[in-house]
């Protein structure tokens, strides 16, 4: 059945997924996180966005790097039950597998044959550093994102309190902190413990580079032990330098990431934090335009979300609200005029219920916005032409070529979207991000990140994660529930 609801859907032109939606629903199709056991091998690949990378990958390409021996006894040993038992310690054999598939294990046996598998991690019996003699550094990089401010204050509380470290730093604004003086502040339990409920960041932020050099130099200046970097894929970067440097002159520095991608295109990430609160607030915009179109004859509400690359806010969007009709993403591209271009598609809608409401990924059909070609940002990434209000001009110049009366609200709520604070699911996340990124730090472990991958708390190292982008795979099951949400053609040529 699956392999002809496959070809179904490939050689059909026009709004098959409400003709394969009673298929699909057997298939869990509706349900933005599936039952993976439930469903076809070939069908778990594509949900999971494997594009081979993670097919080649062996278990030396997820080693992380150790500073030396640990030595100390980890302070958590005092935490103790009455009857004295105590938590439970995780150790470096512990690991979680890259893939968890059978077909990909069932004749594995493990690291031991060099598969590819994930560091677990937890609190260690025996520490790096001595928490009575170590500084933390802390620097938030790039855009605004929901959940840095619990980032930020889980790290305090960790390190000062589980820890008892001597002191932590917050550098201001980015990396240009590390390289400046006066650009640093002295944090602690009190004067973080209500920063969570702020969106933003209390550190501030920026783009762009630095000398590395010089913020080396400031680590050492200030001596820091431990530097903590919440940023994205440029931010990681930043810190593969610094670690290298770090190494370069043999300094006891660890640096550990806390990615932030409120696309969530981090890899080996089930999720990044600020994530779940950017859909669920995109919802909200897409209620707002939903209204605004049924409001009025031949109505279209158009509302563009974030995601450069990749579009998973838009498909998380678009299956929570059920009122999208299109979705256009970065993955997919489409084509506005023709007889089967988007802008046919979008008439038929009309003529049928007399409203639309079409959702655009700010990465989507970028070839349509060539004022910005080959320009970029202080920190490297590609400028994007405004889609949104390009697809707002050139709907309603088409209709009105055509006579055809339309009334188009367009809403972009990007920026309300990231600076807001994190939502109950996403503070756990960053919680518990945070706190094991202590772990690993007092550790020594360094040219790391933490994430969630297959819903446990892993180390995967920096060059890994930031290797290739997570994208949404168009050939996956879950693009075809975003299509079988909608109605809308597979395709757009």
């Amino acid at each position: 059945m699956v392999k002809w609801l496959d070809l179904f859907i490939t050689v059909s032109r026009y709004p098959v997924p409400w003709v394969a939606r009673p298929l699909w629903r057997i298939y869990g199709g509706f349900i933005p996180w599936i039952d993976l056991r439930s469903m076809p091998g070939s069908l778990v690949k594509n949900f999971c966005n494997y594009n081979g990378g993670v097919r080649m990958a062996t278990g030396k390409d997820f080693e992380i790097t150790d500073l030396g021996p640990r030595e100390i006894e980890s302070p958590l040993h005092r935490f103790r039950y009455p009857d004295g038992r105590t938590f439970s310690f995780t150790d470096d054999s512990e690991r979680i597998v890259v893939d968890h598939r059978v077909a990909s294990i069932s004749g594995s046996a493990g690291e031991a044959d060099g598969s590819a598998s994930l560091e677990r991690a937890g609190a260690r019996k025996k520490i790096f550093f001595d928490p009575a003699r170590t500084t933390v550094g802390i620097v938030t990089c790039g855009g605004l994102c929901p959940g840095l401010n619990n980032v930020i204050r889980d790290i305090v509380m960790t390190a000062s309190l589980r820890y008892g470290v001597h002191r932590v730093l917050g550098f201001l604004y980015g990396y240009r902190g590390l390289t400046g003086e006066d650009s640093h502040v002295e944090l602690t339990p009190e004067g973080v413990s209500e920063i969570h409920e702020l969106g933003g960041t209390i550190l501030g932020s920026s783009r762009g580079t630095q000398d590395v050099g010089e913020m080396v130099d400031r680590l050492e200046e200030l001596e820091v032990n431990i530097l903590f970097v919440l940023g994205g894929d440029g931010t990681m970067r930043g810190a593969i330098a610094l670690t290298e440097e770090i190494k370069r002159r043999d300094r006891h520095i660890v640096v550990v990431g806390i990615p932030k991608t409120i696309d969530n295109d981090f890899r080996f990430m089930d999720r990044s934090f600020g994530f779940l609160t950017a859909y669920s607030k995109a919802i909200e915009a897409i209620d707002s335009a939903h209204r605004e179109a049924q409001a009025a004859p031949n109505g279209i509400g158009l509302v563009k979300l974030m995601g450069r690359h990749s579009g998973f806010i838009a498909c998380a969007a678009t299956l929570a609200s059920n009122q999208v009709n299109f979705v256009l993403i970065p993955e997919v591209p489409f084509k506005l005029d023709g007889p089967d271009g988007f802008i046919e598609a979008l008439r038929k809608r009309l003529e049928l219920r007399d409203h639309a409401v079409i959702v655009v990924a700010e990465g989507a059909g970028q070839e349509l916005c060539g004022d910005e070609e080959g320009q970029k940002d202080a920190s490297g990434n590609v400028l994007m032409g405004d889609i949104g209000t390009v697809l707002a001009r050139r709907i309603k110049e088409k209709f009105k070529d055509e006579g055809t009366g339309i009334i188009l609200k367009y809403i972009d709520p990007s920026y309300i979207i990231r600076s807001i604070k994190a939502c109950p699911a996403d503070s756990v996340l960053c919680t518990s991000l945070a706190i094991n990124a202590v772990h690993a730090a007092m550790c020594g472990k360094t040219g790391m990140v933490i994430a969630l991958w297959h819903n446990e708390l892993v180390h995967v190292p920096m060059h890994m994660a930031i290797q290739e982008r997570n994208v949404v795979n168009p050939e996956s099951a879950y693009w075809l529930s975003v299509l079988s949400t909608t109605g809308q053609p597979v395709a757009f040529f």
